[in-house]
Order: structure tokens, then C-alpha cells, then sequence
């Protein structure tokens, strides 16, 4: 045998040995066994059986109900928040509109008691004194009010307003004390005139430091429904000028002798009678029609026609109607000589429609008064639904 024949009988025997030790290689595919290189593949199509793709689809819809919970629970805590934020504002603002309508209320009482024919000096400073002693405590309750952190800043000017009034009325109080020996009615309306403007100013620190800062933070809020109270104690800013306070000490400094029949001219006339919303003036000539709705009132406007200031002065307006006519009454405290005051009327029951009816309105009179054709008119009107 040749060398060439060696090398054909040893590539013979080799070659399927060297195919069959490779095939033993590939064969096993889960054993632990090393494996050898691999070259370079196709792309390959994976062929999943029944079991696995229900399997992927129940993963697949596990993680989408996750998600969705986390959605749902990422509302809900927002919700929860909102409503939590809304409910902190809606509390404060109710304990601090019961605040506004006591001190309020106060301020009725001051105007009353400054405009009370009679009323003598020693009382009415016990008066101002106890009303000053509501207003510190109105003060003192604010005070231990915790507000939303927003509105701390807004908050205390609150308390300051309660403050200056509570400081106000005990300062009038204090300046009438101190004029009741006085010969001197300018300087002395001048002093009381001070102490009155204290109160107007805290009307205004209420309005401007507390109540617009406060409607704002709510809209930056977002929060709706939640109103913002107003308190107002000056219910008529004309006292607080020097010119109203004038007579206001005089006939308090007087009134120790006072007497049934006071001197000089006093008289008020009928000015204006206007329908409201829209401010339409009424005609005691012509016939006037008017849409009724859920907000229809009247304003009155009244007139010092005399030589003195008047206080208390009465008004009544009757829408006739049968069988029993709307009748409205009311009353203005003050108003100063050739003053123009209103007072408005707002008209809840349902009165007569698509006939004339007639409206009267009465202004006073006040003591001495001796001139009555100005006080009263009669107008014709016929009332019709709104669209």
C-alpha cells in the first residue's frame, strides 16, 4: 500500500467519526454539558403552545388591572384631598361668618343707639362701653381660630378689624365722656367724628385686607361654593363725618332737659321711587310696567328737607291688593340736613298681575313737621311673569 492510498483510508474512517461526535454534540438539548461555538443565525419563528399564550394573556391582563387600580387609587386620593381642602375652607369660613354677623350686629346696635331721640349722655356711654366689650371678645374668638395656612396673613388683618372697632366704639365712648361739659359743638362732633372714622376704616380693612385676598385664594385654589363673609359696622357712613356728629352730640348733650317740641324746621320729602334690579323710576303720571321676578325690590330715596338732622325716620310702601295688600315698613336712622338716604324694599310675595295696580309710598313725618305734601305718592303699575 502506497502512502497516497494511506492518507485516502484515513480520510475515509475520519470523516463519519466526525460527523457522528458532532451530532452527539448537538443532540442533547437540555443537558448540562458544555456546548460549543455557534455561528451566525436567521431569524427565527418561536412557536408557543396553548398553555404558554394563556399564560402571557393572564400576565398581560394582571399587569392592566394594576394599572388601572393605580389609577383608580391616585383618583381617589386626589379626590380625598380636594374634598379634605374644600371641607378645611368651608369650616373656617363658617366659623368666621358667624364672627362678621355678631360684630354686625354690634354695629346695628351703635347706629341705634346714636340715633335714639332722648337717649341721655351717662347711658349711651355705658351703652358704647358694653358694645365695645362684645367686639373684644368678637376679636379674642378670631384670634384663636387656626386658619388653612394660605390664609394666615389674611387672617390676621380679620382680627385687627375686629380690633380697631373694638378700640373705636370704646374711644367714642371715651369722647363723648369727655365733651359732656363742652360748649363747644364743632369741636365736640369733631371729636366724635375721629373715633367714628376708626370704625369706617375697619370696614375697609375687611373688605380689602381679608375678604377680596380671600375670594382670590380660593379661586387660586380651585375651590367652589365656599363664600366669604362680609361684616360691615358703620351701617351708615354719614356718621362718621363731622357734620352728622355735630347734631348727633347736640341732641345727646341736651337731652338731659329736653323738650316735647323741637325748635326750628324739620320736615323730609318723597324723592324717588325706583324697581329693582334695573333701577326703572316710577311715574305718579304715567303708568309703568314692570317684570316681576325673584329679585324685585324697591329703593326709596328720602330727603332731609328741614333745618335739623332726623333720625328715625319712617317709610312704608303698599302694593294694593286684595284681599290683603303687600305692606312694607322700614326705617331710616339718619339723615342729614339736605341728605338724600334710600332704603329698599324687597319684595317676596307674588303680587297682582296683567291688571293696574297701585303702589303708595309714605316718608315719615317727623316731629314738628308741618309740611306733609312732599311725603307721599301714588303710582300706577301693572306687574307682568318674566320670560
Amino acid at each position: 500500500m502506497t502512502e497516497r492510498d494511506s492518507d485516502i483510508e484515513f480520510d475515509f474512517f475520519d470523516e463519519p467519526e466526525t460527523q457522528e461526535t458532532t451530532q452527539r454534540r448537538r443532540a442533547p438539548r437540555d443537558g448540562g454539558g458544555p456546548r460549543g461555538p455557534r455561528g451566525p443565525r436567521g431569524p427565527r419563528r418561536q412557536i408557543r403552545t396553548p398553555a404558554e399564550a394563556t399564560r402571557l394573556l393572564r400576565l398581560v391582563g394582571l399587569v392592566a388591572f394594576a394599572i388601572f387600580l393605580v389609577v383608580i387609587l391616585v383618583f381617589v386620593v386626589k379626590s380625598c384631598r380636594g374634598s379634605s381642602k374644600h371641607n378645611a375652607y368651608a369650616s373656617y369660613m363658617d366659623t368666621v361668618r358667624s364672627i362678621a354677623s355678631g360684630s354686625a350686629g354690634v354695629g346695628r346696635q351703635l347706629n341705634d343707639a346714636l340715633t335714639t331721640p332722648g337717649i341721655k349722655e351717662t347711658d349711651l356711654e355705658t351703652k358704647l362701653n358694653g358694645l365695645a366689650q362684645q367686639e373684644s371678645q368678637y376679636a379674642d374668638k378670631a384670634q384663636q381660630i387656626n386658619p388653612p395656612g394660605p390664609l394666615r396673613v389674611e387672617h390676621q388683618h380679620l382680627v385687627e378689624a375686629l380690633q380697631l372697632r373694638a378700640s373705636g366704639i370704646s374711644r367714642l365712648a371715651d369722647a363723648f365722656r369727655q365733651t359732656a361739659k363742652s360748649k363747644n359743638s364743632t369741636e365736640a362732633g369733631a371729636l366724635l367724628s375721629e373715633q367714628m372714622q376708626l370704625l369706617a376704616a375697619s370696614d375697609v380693612n375687611w373688605g380689602f385686607y381679608f375678604r377680596n385676598p380671600a375670594l382670590r385664594e380660593l379661586q387660586h385654589q380651585n375651590i367652589t361654593g365656599v363664600s366669604v363673609p362680609d361684616s360691615k359696622v358703620l351701617t351708615n357712613t354719614d356718621l362718621a363725618s363731622t357734620r352728622s356728629m355735630i347734631p348727633v352730640w347736640q341732641r345727646v348733650h341736651g337731652a338731659a332737659t329736653p323738650t316735647s317740641n323741637p325748635t326750628g324746621v324739620h320736615g323730609v320729602g318723597l324723592v324717588s321711587t325706583k324697581v329693582l334690579p334695573g333701577g326703572e323710576q316710577l311715574s305718579s303720571t304715567s303708568e309703568t310696567t314692570i317684570t316681576a321676578s325673584p329679585n324685585l325690590a324697591f329703593e326709596v330715596a328720602v330727603k332731609d328737607t328741614g333745618e335739623a338732622q332726623e333720625v328715625k325716620v319712617p317709610v312704608t310702601l303698599t302694593i294694593v291688593k286684595k284681599p290683603t295688600s303687600i305692606v312694607k315698613r322700614g326705617t331710616i336712622s339718619l339723615i342729614d340736613v339736605g341728605a338724600t338716604q334710600t332704603i329698599t324694599f324687597r319684595i317676596t310675595e307674588q303680587p297682582p298681575f296683567s291688571t293696574p295696580t297701585k303702589i303708595k309710598v309714605m316718608v315719615g313725618p317727623v316731629p314738628s313737621e308741618k309740611t306733609l305734601t312732599n311725603n307721599s305718592a301714588t303710582y300706577v303699575v301693572i306687574f307682568t311673569l318674566g320670560a
